[in-house]
């Protein structure tokens, strides 16, 4: 039998200011951002839900911008999906950042090496957004697709980028974030986050230990400019029963190493570990 997926309202689905034609605005967005949670796409009734709102008004909202190609409507399932021109409005966002084709050769080099998947994330709006992945030839269950986010306390890159702040800055995020429970493995107090932070100063590099996902591991490296300001993070994840803990130190220098060539091919200062591992 073929389960049919619960549509949860989005949090912020009535949280829109009342002010007429950016209100429309608004929610037109809300509607792309909702059509690209999901790949399988969704069917009208069910995009209301989601968004809060009338069936009638996402359907006005989504013939405006299926005029202008933003979204595309799948006539044999009856669902809508993101259409052609916000890919191409996407892609501006990696083409600004023209580190993103220089780091596909280590990426690649960095999968096949360690048979797992490798990842590239940036900071944004102090979270991880995954700009690539170049999927493992092996079994796997993926944390997240390009585009998608992961929590700063709680990914592999995302402690790594941590890594890189002040005490302050750490502590302003956690402020603001939180340290939310994802898994009975996850970080929940400061004091444990430090301590770790302090870890991944020394050896260059980030574990996340099923600390988002439960039988999943990341291992993760910071990518830095010619300030020596975090520019980026790099990772591999994998299955924990492949990613082992005996396996983690010698995949973790492979990762602080490739994220050190791409930091000096990126013109940056090449940054080595606290002790030299």
């Amino acid at each position: 039998m073929i389960r049919r997926k619960t549509i949860e309202p989005r949090a912020d689905a009535a949280a829109e200011p009342r002010d007429g034609g950016v209100q429309s605005v608004g929610r037109a967005l809300q509607i792309l951002e909702i059509l690209a949670e999901d790949d399988e796409g969704y069917r009208l009734s069910d995009l209301a839900v989601r968004a809060g709102l009338s069936t009638s008004t996402v359907h006005r909202l989504l013939t405006t911008l299926e005029k202008r190609r933003f979204v595309q409507f799948d006539r044999m399932e009856s669902k809508w999906h993101v259409g052609a021109q916000s890919f191409a409005v996407g892609a501006t966002f990696t083409r600004r950042r023209n580190f993103v084709a220089l780091a596909i050769p280590y990426l690649r080099r960095l999968r096949d090496q360690t048979r797992e998947t490798a990842n590239l994330a940036v900071v944004d709006d102090e979270s991880l957004m995954v700009l690539m992945r170049l999927d493992s030839r092996e079994i796997m269950r993926s944390l997240t697709k390009v585009g998608g986010r992961l929590p700063m306390v709680a990914s592999g890159m995302g402690k790594a980028v941590l890594a890189t702040y002040s005490d302050d800055d750490v502590n302003a995020i956690i402020h603001r974030q939180g340290m939310p429970r994802l898994t009975e493995k996850s970080i929940i107090r400061a004091s444990d986050l430090f301590r770790e932070l302090e870890t991944i100063r020394r050896q260059g590099y980030a574990v996340d230990d099923e600390e988002a996902r439960l039988g999943l591991r990341c291992i993760a490296a910071v990518v830095h400019d010619s300030c020596r300001e975090p520019l980026a993070a790099i990772s591999v994840s994998g299955l924990a029963s492949r990613l082992t803990e005996e396996r983690v130190p010698v995949v973790g220098g492979m990762v602080r190493d490739i994220a050190a060539e791409l930091t000096a091919a990126l013109s940056g200062a090449t940054v080595q570990a606290q002790d030299g591992n």
